[in-house]
């Protein structure tokens, strides 16, 4: 599990910091939805962190109908959602530009 999560963890955070540098040079609601989208990525593979290494034990994770499990859920829809919008959106106000 700590070897999945660091490799998915990277990945996330490169496509977090490539939405951060498109997000500045383009400034648009598009960029946005990429950006906040690769956040909830980001959030997503915090809650497995937390899961692994114990941490705030309180929120539930890993148990159904948890505050816990309902971050992780909503963040990895969202995130997966709106980060799969905002780019292929934006590829395509590149083309027909």
């Amino acid at each position: 599990m700590k070897d999945s999560l660091i490799v998915i963890g990277a990945v996330v955070l490169l496509a977090l910091c490539a939405s951060a540098i498109a997000f500045a040079r383009e400034k648009n609601a598009l960029a946005c939805l990429q950006l906040i989208g690769s956040a909830l990525l980001a959030l997503m593979v915090c809650t497995h962190f937390a899961e692994t290494f114990h941490l705030i034990s309180q929120m539930g994770w890993g148990r159904p109908h948890s505050p816990g499990h309902y971050i992780d859920l909503l963040s990895a829809w969202g995130g997966v959602a709106l980060f799969a919008l905002g780019y292929f959106l934006r590829k395509v106000a590149h083309l027909r530009a």
